[in-house]
């Protein structure tokens, strides 16, 4: 199931410094993890599902490529967002 527009906003809303600001790369993380998760839970109901497979592992991808990016730029901007997302353990 996609996110729908609500979780969206609110997700907009909390990780980003104003109202409509979707291209933080704190927002877009988010973002990406709640669709992570969404597939995850629909992969665990059908385990062959291949092509959402594929689109999960780019989706993880997608998000690695912009935690290493926000590492470089900015190191605690990274560890609040693990923190808060619950990425690390």
């Amino acid at each position: 199931m996609s996110i729908t527009k609500e979780e969206k906003i609110e997700i907009i809303k909390k990780f980003g410094k104003i109202e409509n600001d979707a291209g933080r790369t704190e927002v877009q993380v988010a973002l990406i993890s709640r669709r992570i998760l969404n597939l995850t839970e629909h992969l665990k109901d059908h385990r062959k599902d291949h092509h959402s497979r594929r689109g999960l592992l780019k989706m993880v991808g997608q998000r690695r490529r912009l935690l290493n990016y926000l590492t470089k730029k900015d190191i605690t901007r990274y560890r609040t967002l693990i923190k808060e997302l619950g990425l690390r353990r």
